[in-house]
């Protein structure tokens, strides 16, 4: 005799709930009132006869029988809602929608797409220019490039990428106006992705925190700050990935030879439920193989942690 189950739609309240640890938080995350998932929490305590939380002034807290519920019902869902997924996309054909931050998706991935397209010629891609870390929980965005903080939401998330800064700029710029040691940068103008940590993180490891930039202007985002370099606005920090490309055809020269390690990292991350899907895991596959065959086949700075800055050659 089969052994009766709780109602379902009372276990998903009480599994969002218990994962967010706010009513609120469950309520927004399953499009529901923050009464409705109250009431359905109050069903499913009444229906096993016990407590799953206790209502403290700090908040809600897992009971006993709550904390024992809590992987099982768990566990279920992910399972349910993966076999789903796999369901309703079984092969490598269809749609993927990726976001990827700016800078990334045009200097990196949109110059190698074409070989993931020659591969699987019956996959349409879909793509969004955003660093919002949210998109990646929307019905709009199946795989996610992140750069920084991982999410704080419950999602299937892999380390990508570590990579190195360095300055960058246009072979017009450089040789119109003089580089022959870090003590120049003096009289030039220094193009930010950021709110110049990262500039303040080179000069650092340069021994040179003490110079003082003609100007300065801040981008908002790497993608814009290269794209002034490239114009011959200034200098700007380039980076192993994105200013790969833009390095091996000369439209950006390196003026001095060092390079720091980024504080931040790409990742990427998806749904869990989606994770074990063709589709999903071919592009995740091809993104990690594609890195992996793209190391050191550019010349890039030395990444030494020392205070020496040895001159780069000009290209021609």
């Amino acid at each position: 005799m089969a052994t009766p189950l709780p109602p379902l739609k009372p276990l998903r309240a009480f599994e969002a709930t218990a994962r967010a640890g706010s009513v609120t938080a469950a309520a927004e995350e399953l499009n529901v009132t923050h009464s409705a998932i109250s009431h359905q929490i109050k069903a499913l305590e009444k229906s096993l006869g016990m407590k799953l939380f206790e209502r403290q002034a700090a908040g809600l807290k897992l009971t006993a029988e709550g904390n024992l519920l809590l992987p099982a019902v768990t566990v279920a869902f992910k399972e349910i809602a993966s076999a789903a997924a796999r369901m309703s996309r079984p092969t490598t054909s269809g749609k993927l929608s990726i976001a990827c931050p700016p800078a990334l998706l045009s200097f990196w991935l949109m110059p190698r797409i074409n070989q993931f397209s020659d591969q699987y010629p019956n996959i349409q891609l879909q793509f969004t220019s955003s660093v919002d870390k949210s998109l990646l929980f929307t019905p709009n965005v199946d795989v996610a490039i992140l750069y920084g903080d991982a999410p704080r939401r419950d999602c299937w998330l892999s380390h990508w990428a570590q990579f190195d800064l360095f300055p960058v700029t246009s072979p017009t710029h450089l040789n119109r106006h003089s580089m022959r040691d870090v003590s120049d940068l003096s009289d030039h103008v220094l193009l930010h992705a950021d709110d110049g940590r990262e500039w303040q993180t080179w000069f650092g490891t340069a021994g040179a925190l003490d110079i003082k930039p003609r100007q300065e202007h801040y981008m908002g985002d790497a993608r814009l700050a290269l794209d002034a370099a490239l114009q011959g606005q200034g200098i700007a920090l380039g980076d192993t990935l994105t200013a790969s490309n833009l390095l091996g055809t000369g439209d950006l020269v390196v003026p001095f030879d060092l390079a720091v390690p980024a504080n931040d990292a790409f990742y990427i991350a998806c749904k869990h439920e989606i994770r074990s899907t063709p589709i999903v895991d071919v592009f995740i596959e091809w993104l990690f193989r594609t890195l992996s065959e793209d190391q050191s086949k550019l010349p890039v700075p030395n990444s030494e942690k020392t205070g020496l800055v040895r001159k780069r050659k000009r290209k021609s």
